[in-house]
């Protein structure tokens, strides 16, 4: 049995053609690769980017510290892999949650995971060498995971989510935050197919950037990162956004949050209207998963 298989990790994910009552959506082919329906916990681009660390179980880590904030999608699904796995976990996590911790926390907490509340100060050298080989000292056997699980490793399975299916796309739309998604995907492409990246917060550049670090020098021009649908910010939305995710969900059945998905299928609907994709065109969105913005009511 495979850790995927132990972990009841379901693949590949389905492909679903969608056909939304929005202008110029008559005029393409959209589908969506529905990663959200991976696991409950483990789901979307989280599994895809987690899947090198626990690909065989000789070599599972002996420990594991990683990063991330209070409604953390990737804190979320590792606590669960490594409970399930008897991992020992330490999350770093940005800001005091103490006296009031999310829904994301809580399941942390009863998964066993060691919770480490740090200040923004410390939270902003989670790439600093200097940091990184203290937090190293202290925890001599752990294996430090970056935020988001952006990591070289990740591509590989990031890339899975294109070559699993059968299908072609002339352009495949997905989400930015760390960057290694959409890397993932870029290198999967061939040379005809575009990416088309959907910011989810304030990086005009910055985000170009995490992405470039994971590909290869010199590779692929056939991408770029739409900057217009962050709305304010990461985890920012407004009454605009969460109208959309609320009809979204009563007209489609489609779950989307507003961290994420929220904002790709609203940068979606904003580019048919536009025109912005030619008549005919294939396009593939890749629904990340990971709901966790959605659970601040608890």
């Amino acid at each position: 049995m495979t850790i995927a298989q132990h972990l009841n990790i379901a693949l590949p994910s389905p492909v679903q053609r969608f056909k939304p009552d929005w202008p110029g959506a008559e005029k393409v082919n959209i589908y969506i690769k529905r990663d959200d329906l991976i696991h409950p916990v483990v789901s979307g681009n989280k599994w895809r980017k987690l899947s090198g660390l626990f690909a065989h179980a000789d070599t599972l880590p002996r420990e594991i510290i990683s990063f991330g904030g209070g409604f953390s999608n990737h804190l979320h699904a590792l606590g669960y892999c490594c409970a399930q796995l008897n991992i020992p976990f330490t999350a770093m996590v940005r800001g005091d949650y103490s006296l009031h911790p999310t829904p994301m926390l809580q399941d942390l907490a009863s998964w066993g995971v060691t919770i480490r509340y740090i200040t923004k100060l410390e939270y902003h050298r989670r790439h600093d060498p200097a940091y990184l080989t203290s937090l190293q000292n202290l925890y001599p056997l752990a294996t430090i995971v970056p935020e988001g699980g952006s990591q070289q490793l990740a591509l590989a399975g990031v890339q899975q989510t294109l070559l699993e299916s059968q299908q072609t796309f002339d352009v495949v739309m997905s989400p930015v935050a760390s960057g290694a998604t959409l890397a993932g995907l870029i290198t999967a492409l061939t040379p005809k197919q575009h990416a088309l990246g959907i910011a989810v917060l304030k990086g005009v550049g910055y985000l170009e950037s995490l992405v470039e670090q994971f590909l290869p020098e010199g590779c692929c021009s056939n991408w770029q990162i739409e900057h217009a649908f962050h709305h304010g910010g990461y985890a920012k939305s407004g009454s605009e956004l969460t109208a959309f995710i609320n009809t979204a969900w009563e007209r489609y059945q489609l779950p989307l949050e507003p961290v994420y998905s929220g904002k790709v299928f609203f940068a979606l609907k904003v580019l048919l209207a536009q025109n912005k994709f030619a008549e005919g065109t294939n396009l593939l969105i890749v629904h990340t998963g990971g709901l966790q913005g959605a659970r601040k009511d608890a």
